[in-house]
């Protein structure tokens, strides 16, 4: 056989390869977020399972599947349940506003009386008090009748829901037992190199576990404070408002800040001064201090990347990804950092020859 058709033989085969992997990756688009967060638990739970190999001697089955349960106990269902004590609180509040929205207008009526120098600043533009109220009831009554609407579909939402929990756990047990044969495989059988698909496998992983860690569960550290000290002024919702304040502190720089502040200064403004500064106060010295002194001890040196970039790319990551943003828009991040690292080194030792 010539050089020529052994080389077109090639190029034909490399050309299919990349077109079946398209496809695959295609078919498998749509279970993007089951497949990314059974991913995150293989890697999250891989040394427990190592740890339930070695030292308790357990068989690679039953570890993995111990370790699955774990991830299911210790994060899913606890998680899961705070989502729907949310879900029902959220329902239950609409429906008290759809029914008169008599908090909103008292809201307004108290910030009336505390500033009416910008009430007057608002009616200038054209912002009257009466058009406000008339706006939140409206919002609200828009909020309880789609909820009432939806009730099937919120059904079918849960259904899917259990679905993918499913998946992701029956995905999960094979990434933890078979972990490290997997990553073998991924590395002989891609052309980059040994040295560099180890590293970048091995960043991925340290990134993976800092970044679920540094930021999830700092994120419920601090809605679950924010959440407490609502409980304990006694406002409304405060188990929605925590959830709230979770999600807002996956987003850096800003986080819980977005809800409590404000919810402080409105306190203050009515006339309820301890309840505002004992908030205020709170939120600066417990809910701010705790991403200062919890990240540093769940989120390693070597792993950590500067803030802008880690604002940058959580905001690009929820705007490509929605809520799995959180996770995906740091990944992107380091694995661009890190791919231009080996670059620049090998190009310095190039040099140095």
């Amino acid at each position: 056989m010539s050089h020529d058709m052994r080389l077109f033989e090639s190029r034909a085969f490399l050309l299919l390869l990349a077109g079946a992997t398209a496809l695959f990756g295609w078919l498998l688009l749509p279970f993007f977020d089951v497949i990314l967060w059974a991913v995150v638990i293989g890697v999250l739970f891989s040394p427990v399972n190592r740890i339930l190999r070695e030292r308790f001697g357990l068989g690679g089955n039953v570890s993995a599947l111990a370790t699955v349960l774990a991830s299911l106990f210790t994060i899913i269902l606890p998680l899961a349940w705070i989502l729907y004590s949310c879900a029902v609180e959220g329902i239950a509040l609409y429906e008290r506003l759809s029914a008169g929205g008599s908090s909103l207008v008292e809201a307004v009526d108290k910030l009336e009386a505390a500033f009416p120098a910008a009430v007057e600043w608002l009616e200038k533009y054209g912002y009257s008090a009466a058009q406000l109220k008339s706006w939140l009831s409206g919002i609200a009554l828009k909020a309880g009748s789609f909820l009432a609407k939806n009730a099937v579909a919120v059904t079918g939402g849960a259904a899917h829901f259990l679905t993918n929990l499913a998946l992701v756990l029956y995905i999960s047990f094979f990434l933890v037992r078979d972990g490290g044969r997997l990553r073998a495989m991924l590395i002989r059988a891609m052309p980059f190199g040994d040295h560099r698909e180890e590293r970048l496998f091995s960043k991925f992983a340290a990134v993976t576990r800092a970044t679920v860690k540094g930021s999830l569960l700092v994120a419920m550290a601090q809605g679950a404070l924010g959440g407490l000290i609502f409980w304990l002024l006694d406002i409304r919702a405060a188990l929605l408002w925590g959830v709230v304040m979770t999600m807002l502190s996956l987003i850096p720089v800003v986080g819980a800040a977005l809800v409590w502040v404000p919810t402080a200064l409105y306190l203050l403004a009515t006339g309820h001064y301890w309840q505002g500064g004992l908030l205020m106060a709170y939120g600066a010295c417990v809910i701010g201090l705790a991403d200062n002194i919890l990240r540093p001890v769940l989120v390693g040196r070597d792993t950590k990347l500067p803030d802008f970039l880690v604002l940058l790319s959580t905001l690009g990551g929820f705007a490509m990804f929605g809520m799995d943003g959180f996770v995906t828009g740091p990944m992107l991040a380091v694995l661009f950092i890190t791919v231009w690292q080996i670059f620049m080194e090998e190009c310095e030792e190039k040099r140095g020859r």
